[in-house]
This record gives structure tokens, C-alpha cells and sequence, in this order.
């Protein structure tokens, strides 16, 4: 896909389509970086967002059980060497 670059006041800029800006999930803030001559533009959004929110769903879904369990995780060792 190609974009003309418009002038937007004293600087410049592109106008991305409305289609691209819902299929990459943008809001109204986005990250930009150069590597090697390439802008790339990516979701500002934070990787953990609602996290909160999607451990709370597994807790009221009682879905939030260890799934490798710590009991046997202790060791002579930790017994009997471990001081704190």
C-alpha cells in the first residue's frame, strides 16, 4: 500500500485508513521507531493491560489452580541447609 505524504500545518505527515487503523487495534496513541530506514507503528496499548480484570474472570471461575504443584518442589537441601 502506498500513502502520499500531505503537509499537516508546518510539518508533514500521512493519513493511515480507517480500515488499517482498526485492523492494527490503534487508539489514539501509537509507538513509533526507526530501524534501518523503516518506520515501524505499533499499538501503544501495554502488553499487561487488564490483566486485573482477566485474573479476576479466573478466580470467580475458580480456574486459577497451580498447575504444577509446589509440594514437591522442597528438597534435603531446603530442609535442612536453607537459613534465612
Amino acid at each position: 500500500m502506498k500513502a502520499q505524504i500531505i503537509r499537516i500545518g508546518n510539518s508533514r505527515g500521512i493519513r493511515i485508513p480507517k480500515a488499517v487503523i482498526e485492523q492494527c487495534q490503534f487508539d489514539n496513541e501509537v509507538n513509533l521507531n526507526i530501524s534501518d530506514q523503516k518506520l515501524i507503528i505499533s499499538s501503544a496499548e501495554h502488553p499487561r493491560a487488564n490483566w486485573d480484570n482477566q485474573f479476576r474472570a479466573l478466580a470467580d471461575n475458580q480456574d486459577d489452580r497451580l498447575l504444577i504443584s509446589d509440594s514437591n518442589s522442597t528438597t534435603t537441601w531446603d530442609a535442612e541447609e536453607w537459613e534465612w
